[in-house]
């Protein structure tokens, strides 16, 4: 387990692990039945993913709107008095034609080895108005850098809106290897058999695996759970490894 330290200058950022809000951003509470309408929570590999990092929560008071009207940024919200934090007030500000800067202020340290990577927050994914702020990646090496001072967002396309809420994630960071160190290489003929049995197999099976979860949603597109049901046996066997 990596232990990732953190230091505030403003507590309401309220730094957690992200988790799949149900009912709220990751969908309603609709069952995995015939005739519903399909939700992120739905789909496990989505869920694993959006969960993987740490989301932070917009910590003022009042929304923030953040536009474009004749080629310049717009951010529109009742900031209200200097908190005198020792951020630059108000927080926001444009950066070149197409992008624009909040001043966050975090300090997270990672071991070394380890870099943090700056997100879109997994609900941008989800949303269908297009007002979710768009963070774009880049990677920190806060082993040594003491201080996340800013980070960038993407402008809003064409008439869009980013919006900032009061309580509400606005962004995601995660932990990962500073250094990519991978290399990409054809499988050999022997792996490339093996693996392409396995998926023969899970392909034969899969009406036995997910006959009794299989359901059709209301845009017709049929789930079933062969997935997170091999995955439950895969996390069970790791389990009975480790004990």
């Amino acid at each position: 387990m990596l232990n990732v330290k953190y230091r505030l200058h403003l507590p309401r950022l309220a730094p957690r692990r992200t988790k799949v809000e149900v009912p709220g951003w990751g969908g309603t509470k609709e069952p995995r039945r015939d005739g519903s309408h399909e939700q992120g929570w739905h789909c496990l590999p989505f869920v694993e993913g959006a969960q993987y990092g740490i989301e932070l929560f917009y910590p003022y008071d009042h929304e923030v709107r953040v536009s474009r009207r004749n080629g310049e940024f717009v951010f529109d919200g009742d900031f209200g008095p200097n908190p005198d934090t020792g951020v630059s007030w108000p927080p926001f500000r444009s950066f070149g034609a197409g992008f624009y800067t909040y001043q966050l202020l975090l300090d997270l340290k990672v071991p070394e080895g380890f870099a943090v990577r700056t997100e879109p927050h997994p609900r941008f994914y989800l949303s269908d108005t297009d007002d979710v702020p768009l963070a774009v990646p880049a990677l920190l090496r806060t082993s040594w850098w003491p201080m996340i001072n800013f980070v960038v967002f993407k402008a809003p396309p064409g008439d869009g809106v980013h919006v900032f809420r009061p309580g509400e994630p606005f962004m995601q960071l995660c932990v990962v290897p500073s250094e990519p160190d991978l290399a990409l290489e054809p499988m050999g003929t022997e792996e490339a058999a093996e693996r392409e049995m396995q998926s023969r197999r899970i392909h034969a099976s899969r009406e036995t695996l997910g006959k009794d979860s299989t359901w059709t949603s209301s845009t017709n597109t049929v789930f079933d759970g062969t997935y997170r049901r091999i995955l439950g046996a895969a996390r069970a066997r790791d389990r009975a490894d480790n004990d």
